[in-house]
């Protein structure tokens, strides 16, 4: 009896505890470049944007806008043999600063790109981040570990992809 009163007791609590969490990923670089021009590269989603994109995402597409705040986006993602389309819309909530993407069909996943001064004049402190509703309990502490393995060294690539295109020549 006892211990069918405790089982019960933890379906009731897994029940009500389903709500979903926040996960964050998140990676940081420092960029020997300006931020006026590493935060010009991030905002701009039909030049800039896709030349530091890794290779597991594919198929940039602008729907509307192109610069900054009022963009939309949809995109490819390659995980595991398998693509998935995404479709983001792009606001600044500080301009020069912050750029976020916020996803617009699937999970509601956030990712917010923020460039701030470098020690030295020509340096930029980058860090990309994204915040995503998981599960609660151990599914979602699966869905934890599994994201994080996966989106982080993505957006490390990232990073350095973005140092290699903003010390390069403008054009490049």
């Amino acid at each position: 009896m006892i211990l069918g009163g405790n089982i019960s007791y933890l379906k009731a609590r897994d029940m009500n505890n389903n709500k979903p969490e926040k996960h964050i990923i998140s990676a940081s670089a420092v960029i020997p470049a300006r931020r006026e021009r590493v935060y010009s590269l991030i905002a701009n989603y039909r030049d800039g944007h896709p030349r530091i994109l890794p290779k597991q995402f594919s198929n940039l597409t602008v729907e509307q806008g192109g610069v900054g705040a009022g963009t939309v986006i949809r995109f490819q993602m390659s995980l595991f043999g398998k693509k998935q389309t995404f479709r983001a819309a792009i606001t600044e909530p500080e301009r020069g600063r912050i750029l976020v993407e916020t996803n617009l069909e699937s999970n509601g996943a956030i990712t917010t790109f923020t460039v701030n001064p470098g020690h030295a004049p020509a340096d930029s402190n980058v860090t990309i981040t994204t915040e995503l509703p998981v599960r609660s309990g151990f599914l979602g502490q699966i869905e934890k570990t599994f994201s994080t393995l996966l989106l982080r060294p993505l957006y490390v690539k990232e990073l350095e992809n973005l140092a290699r295109v903003a010390t390069g020549p403008f054009g490049a």
